[in-house]
């Protein structure tokens, strides 16, 4: 019997593309699921805003897995957590961070290495790597670089530099490579080829190809990132800007999801 780890990890197999709608709490995981999803992925910034923090491994560790266990509790389908840079400078600690969010549910994380030295993230890698395998569960380790994101070499640098620490972090145990802001195609390209057999992951960014055109890349797994919930949050200032303004109740009905609908969809937890 498949467990949600092989489940996953099969997802990512070459020819397929992951398409990611990432959630912050449990109402809208369940929601995304119902949509079709065939797997959740969490998205940091909304997770930490939804729990009253910033983005920027500000989160408690332990908020983070309660949050995750509210959202394993509401689906059926496999569950990523975006661990940030996993908390701490310390691989041990970050090791403990990824088992409390296994032991919560999650079957895969991001783990990032922002504007660390590529050495630091590669002794995280390994520490999780391990961690996972006391835990007795196929992690799928998603590995974020944020070459390309943070401007972290010249522009005529970027693709280079992120193949090298691509081939450095999968080396270590990760199992793909998530490239946000990479948007242009031949260094998609380049980046799928340098990194075969680990799947590439790219975020949804204006000017991204479509979805058939990301497969036929070799891309093999898109997430919306923080899009999702900056979108949504976005909608609700307008409203309560609206409500608080004049009072009319007429727009807080024009596209909701009906009180019902979502009784049922979470009375299954």
């Amino acid at each position: 019997m498949s467990t949600l780890a092989d489940v996953f990890r099969r997802l990512h197999d070459p020819g397929r593309l992951l398409i990611l709608a990432n959630a912050w709490d449990a109402a809208g995981a369940r929601l995304i699921e119902e949509c079709g999803a065939p797997a959740i992925a969490t998205t940091s910034a909304g997770v930490a805003w939804a729990q009253g923090y910033p983005d920027g491994n500000a989160l408690p560790p332990a908020v983070l897995a309660a949050a995750v266990a509210g959202i394993a509790r509401a689906i059926r389908v496999p569950l990523t957590v975006d661990v940030e840079a996993g908390y701490s400078d310390d691989p041990a600690e970050v090791a403990r961070v990824v088992r409390a969010v296994i032991d919560a549910g999650a079957v895969g994380i991001n783990l990032e290495d922002g504007a660390d030295a590529p050495d630091l993230l590669c002794a995280k890698i390994e520490a999780t790597r391990a961690a996972a395998e006391r835990a007795g569960v196929d992690l799928f380790v998603n590995v974020r670089t944020d070459v390309f994101l943070r401007g972290l070499v010249p522009a005529e640098q970027a693709v280079e530099a992120t193949i090298e620490r691509g081939r450095r972090y999968l080396a270590a145990g990760g199992d793909g490579l998530f490239v946000p802001y990479v948007v242009a195609a031949p260094d998609m390209r380049r980046l799928v080829d340098a990194i075969d057999p680990g799947p590439l992951n790219v975020m949804a960014v204006p000017g991204l190809p479509a979805a058939a055109e990301l497969r036929a890349l070799g891309v093999r797994r898109l997430s919306a990132g923080s899009a999702l919930a900056s979108a949504a949050l976005g909608h609700v200032h307008r409203l309560a800007e609206g409500f608080l303004r004049d009072g009319r109740s007429e727009p807080l009905f024009e596209a909701p999801v009906a009180y019902g609908t979502m009784n049922a969809l979470l009375a299954r937890g």
